[in-house]
């Protein structure tokens, strides 16, 4: 999720877990930097975009390291703080900052490596959009009630109200994407599409628009269903995956390690001489947030080192536009125009 929200989630805990035994201002603050402590990884340079990509919420996001690191930090901040006399309930506190982050990071479609060292493939449920207002606006005003009230009872319990629509809201994700997929899964075989993987995402900013993405070996099939369709059938687009153009970089680290960050959801294709491979579950056709140059296409040997990230969005006007109708139930065609 973004720091937005990862900072409203830290501090909400930390003042939950301290109550009146520690001034909210304090725990807003410690708990907040806390929450968003492990996306500091985004600061190592792993050489590679895929590597950054791959290796992002990784060691950082483990609940193992961030378990054995709750109670150095907790004595640490108990110590500054002159209140070694409450370091249990600091542990706690900096405990639930710190594993509510990868937890919630996991309700993304991105994926999180929650048990390593254990098992590295990464959690990805997908229920939530990486920014969710309906998600983080519960947080921000229970934890900005409770420093207006000064961490009386009143506030205290707006703060742990907010907590609780913030997690039904999550569990409203959960559900709402679970009805996505019996109507995907009941219009592919309608239309007689056999698909290897089957994923719903919410469009961004809410869970009312969900994007709808099917895999089979030589195609994906991209949908989109809003709980205000109706009876509507689902309208799926076929896309060419494309996989003709990794034959020479079949091998490639870059993309083994693409392939299976991606789930099985990837897109390739060709721009001039350099292949393009896309990580085909965050972004909508034709444009993706995770595309790289893997490799050229006249290279039979060595792929492009290192690999290059591309940048290819949807401008923010027509983007919310498009979502604004589409979530409404509109016809309006799958994407805006270039």
């Amino acid at each position: 999720m973004d720091s937005v929200s990862q900072f409203a989630l830290g501090a909400a805990v930390a003042v939950a877990a301290l109550g009146d035994r520690v001034r909210p201002l304090r725990a807003v603050l410690w708990g907040g930097v806390l929450g968003t402590l492990p996306d500091l990884d985004v600061l190592i340079d792993h050489g590679d975009a895929v590597a950054n990509m791959v290796r992002h919420r990784a060691e950082s996001h483990a609940l193992l390291w961030l378990s054995l690191a709750a109670p150095v930090l907790a004595f640490g901040i108990a110590a500054l703080h002159r209140e070694r006399d409450r370091f249990r309930r600091w542990w706690w506190a900096v405990w639930l900052a710190l594993v509510t982050h990868p937890l919630l990071d996991a309700m993304t479609v991105y994926g999180t490596k929650l048990w390593l060292p254990f098992d590295g493939r990464a959690v990805g449920v997908g229920s939530l959009f990486v920014i969710d207002p309906l998600y983080t606006l519960p947080l921000l005003v229970g934890t900005g009630w409770c420093l207006w009230r000064r961490g009386d009872r009143r506030g205290r319990r707006a703060n742990a109200l907010g907590l609780l629509l913030s997690t039904l809201y999550a569990g409203w994700s959960v559900g709402s994407q679970q009805v996505a997929l019996s109507v995907a899964e009941r219009s592919l075989r309608a239309q007689g599409i056999v698909a290897t993987d089957l994923l719903a995402t919410p469009a961004p900013l809410q869970t009312v628009l969900w994007r709808l993405l099917a895999a089979t070996p030589q195609h994906l099939y991209e949908a989109h269903w809003s709980w205000c369709d109706g009876e509507r059938p689902l309208a799926w687009t076929r896309i060419d995956r494309g996989a003709e153009h990794l034959t020479t970089l079949r091998e490639a680290p870059a993309v083994l390690a693409l392939q299976a960050q991606s789930q099985g959801f990837w897109k390739c294709w060709r721009d001039g001489d350099t292949v393009l491979l896309a990580d085909a579950r965050m972004g909508m056709e034709p444009r993706y947030v995770f595309t790289f140059e893997v490799g050229s296409a006249h290279s039979p040997v060595q792929p492009l080192e290192p690999t290059v990230l591309r940048r290819e969005r949807l401008p923010l006007g027509d983007g919310l536009r498009w979502l604004w109708a589409r979530m409404w139930g509109a016809a309006v065609p799958p994407l805006p125009l270039r």
